[in-house]
């Protein structure tokens, strides 16, 4: 039998010191920390999250400028705004003026107005670019009265992002998501209502499929479901081209963030004219969505005065909402909004699962009126404001037999106007960021296989995970919507001998206690041979 043969042994190669290089998301963060002390935290996200819109705005600007030149359609420029602004809008690209160009910002990045160069430059591409109207920060870095050195520095590392060098990757899109997630995290509990965990959008938007029409969110944050939506639509080979998006939002801030993030993804939005409550001031009365993606504030208190909107038009054919808790003031604002077909996919606080009152009479409707089509339990842990478990629930104005084309597939879906599925997905999730938990990808695609398959066709129930209840067992639980009502849980002790559990606990013990007995005499061996006896 022939020998296998042995590689010949050779002196092992010095392994090359490789230095990992930082993304560029990471160097950024870096910088923007090192604002601390003369800026709060929770300003310096419109700092960085304006100063990446003016460089992402204004090397689109260049290149759409490029693209003329090489068209030879330069000699049609007039280096006036009203003349030369279609050029640049026919390709959704910002007019951006010689004084509010990067290129301007860079060269007097060390003056000591730089703030009120950043601040004009800010102003202007909004006064001459109508769809970013209300989105810019206004005359924001003047008041700050920043530290130059440090601004100078950001700025420099900024100026380091080539924003268009990998338009699949979507640099910039990217850059902002990080940004809203870390500023999130470091606002912590209390703050960031502005982010929604990019999984739990996610999820949402792979269970309701936004695929064309029209999208809505009441608070809409700094717009993330909005991106997820078209994220969702472009990766099934869809067009954004099919769907209108409508949202708002109360906070100026926030409402500033969100027509910003869309705006430098080429998001068309209707956001409403300016920051607004919307039960105060609902600023889409008529609208009917399609589709309606979610995360309204946890348990508002006293959001409504005692005699104020009890006769809203929203609330029409229901009890009034108690204006001691806005979550059912919210359900019934979405469940009005949505169109003939809608579908809405919203996160609430565990509590509007079994509310007494008010509440219970709108839950008890809802259930009748055979709208609510699924009810999933979140793990704990999953934003960064609140440490609580929360729920996702699925509205459908549409639970009945239908052919229908979704993203790249036609489904056929069943009669289910009888049924709610219940899932508890407080076992799934994987760690991040050290103290949270998200949804993985093989998480979204089990929750929504499972979902999709239920809406086609009867399930079996699965044990710890999901219940198909129907309308006469949810009656019988007097219309509580908590999922551990109906999943069935395994009691794992009940298999347990308690008599063999001890035994063997016991024979563990004991070799545990011989091990440190052992352990504890060649201590003392060791000092009496050192001369240094101990006596117990």
């Amino acid at each position: 039998m022939a020998q296998k043969s042995t590689p010949k042994e050779s002196k092992p190669k010095k392994e090359k010191k490789t230095t990992k290089q930082k993304a560029i998301e990471e160097t950024l963060w870096e910088s923007a920390n090192k604002l601390r002390g003369t800026v709060e935290s929770a300003e310096y996200k419109h700092v960085v999250l304006s100063l990446i819109f003016l460089k992402f705005s204004s090397d689109k600007f260049e290149e759409r400028t490029q693209e003329l030149k090489d068209e030879g359609k330069d000699k049609y420029l007039k280096n006036k705004v009203s003349e030369d602004q279609p050029f640049y809008a026919m390709k959704n690209v910002f007019y951006i003026p010689q004084e509010a160009r990067w290129s301007y910002i860079i060269q007097n990045s060390k003056q000591n107005d730089i703030a009120l160069k950043i601040d004009t430059a800010l102003h202007t591409i909004e006064k001459n670019n109508p769809a970013l109207k209300g989105a810019l920060p206004d005359n924001y870095f003047s008041r700050l009265n920043m530290d130059v050195s440090k601004l100078s520095a950001l700025l420099d590392t900024i100026n380091n992002i080539d924003t268009l060098k990998d338009k699949e990757q979507d640099i910039i899109g990217r850059i902002y998501e990080y940004f809203l997630s870390k500023f999130a995290l470091a606002e912590g509990k209390g703050k960031g209502e502005f982010y929604t965990p990019k999984s739990i959008v996610n999820l949402i938007a792979e269970m309701i499929e936004p695929y064309k029409g029209i999208i809505y969110d009441p608070a809409c944050g700094s717009g993330g479901m909005f991106v997820q939506s078209i994220k969702f639509i472009e990766s099934h080979n869809g067009s954004k081209k099919e769907v209108s998006i409508y949202g708002q939002e109360y906070t100026a801030t926030t409402y500033k963030l969100a027509k910003m993030n869309l705006a430098i993804r080429g998001i068309s939005a209707n956001l409403g004219e300016v920051p607004a409550d919307t039960f105060g001031r609902d600023q889409h009365p008529d609208l009917k969505a399609d589709f309606i993606m979610a995360n309204p504030p946890f348990n508002q208190k006293d959001w409504r005065a005692d005699n104020e909107l009890l006769d809203d038009p929203r609330w029409r054919g229901y009890d009034v909402p108690p204006k001691s808790n806005a979550n059912y003031g919210w359900i019934l604002n979405m469940v009005s909004k949505l169109s003939e077909n809608g579908v809405a996919g919203f996160i609430l606080a565990n509590g509007a699962l079994s509310g007494a009152g008010e509440e219970y009479k709108i839950r008890r409707k809802l259930v009748e009126n055979k709208l609510v089509e699924a009810i999933l339990v979140l793990p704990q842990d999953m934003f960064y404001t609140t440490n609580i478990s929360v729920t996702l629930w699925i509205i459908n104005k549409n639970k009945k037999a239908q052919v229908k084309k979704v993203a790249e597939e036609t489904r056929k879906y069943r009669d289910r106007e009888n049924e709610v599925l219940f899932m508890d997905l407080r076992e799934m999730g994987i760690p991040f960021e050290k103290k949270y938990i998200q949804f993985s990808e093989d998480d979204i695609n089990k929750i929504t296989g499972t979902y999709h398959l239920w809406q086609t066709e009867p399930i079996d129930n699965i044990a710890e995970f999901c219940y198909s209840a129907n309308l006469e067992e949810i009656t019988k639980k007097d219309f509580s919507l908590v999922p551990s009502k109906y999943i069935e849980f395994v009691n794992r002790d009940e298999n347990i001998d308690f008599d063999d559990k001890m035994q063997s606990l016991k024979s563990e013990f004991t070799e545990l206690l011989k091990a440190e007995t052992a352990s504890k005499q060649d201590l003392l061996s060791v000092f009496k041979e050192l001369g240094y006896e101990i006596k117990l």
